[in-house]
């Protein structure tokens, strides 16, 4: 996986105080920044937003990405580009000694894949049999309440392994641009809350993610 921010709203932090100050007719933009945070007026920071460079993730990850509705996807086509025999590996196959196993039985797929090309199926259709571990690569954007709201569900223990790893890097590339708007960025137990999971709780509460 490879993840780089690669355009965000200059002076993030600035901008979204002085959109919480003109709400209160603060003096400080900073300060009215965090006032609006701390009262969970997170409307204010809808004005920053953040472009990401994502590339190798498998399209497991892309199905669940996408399901954040408020952000604006663009995606590498299978269609145009091709597909490359490229296979993210989850670490559960590989630690059951079955790593070897995986990538063989998704070469098969892509070699009957160019079994249907070659006997004139379009590529569209063909590509049905690819497996989703197949690797791809896509741009974002999203605003800054949905990148807090994004690292609140995803950067949990709970959350699927590959996603969560997205979130923590985006979650640091962030912080790194706005320290303000993403001090307490991150799941229930990052930002000292109970978590929201109940019963099914890891029971491991994470560490916030310093840069």
């Amino acid at each position: 996986m490879k993840v780089k921010l690669i355009r965000y709203t200059p002076e993030p932090d600035r901008l979204c105080g002085e959109a919480a100050a003109i709400c209160t007719a603060a003096d400080s933009p900073i300060r009215a920044l965090r006032g609006a945070l701390a009262s969970g007026h997170e409307s204010v920071v809808e004005h920053a937003c953040f472009t990401f460079r994502v590339e190798s993730v498998s399209r497991v990850l892309l199905a669940q990405f996408t399901r954040h509705r408020l952000a604006s996807f663009s995606v590498e086509s299978q269609r145009y580009c091709g597909i490359a025999p490229e296979w993210i590996i989850p670490l559960s196959i590989a630690a059951a000694g079955l790593k070897e196993q995986y990538i063989s039985k998704c070469d098969e797929a892509f070699e009957f894949f160019c079994e249907l090309l070659v006997a004139g199926v379009p590529e569209e259709d063909a590509r049905y049999v690819i497996p989703q571990g197949v690797a791809c690569n896509l741009i974002v954007t999203m605003n800054a309440r949905e990148l807090l709201h994004f690292f609140e569900l995803r950067c949990c223990n709970r959350a699927q392994w590959e996603i969560r790893d997205l979130a923590d890097a985006m979650t640091l590339m962030c912080k790194a641009v706005a320290p303000e708007i993403f001090k307490r960025a991150g799941c229930a137990c990052q930002q000292g809350r109970p978590c929201p999971e109940g019963k099914r709780s890891c029971g491991h509460p994470r560490e916030v993610l310093e840069t």
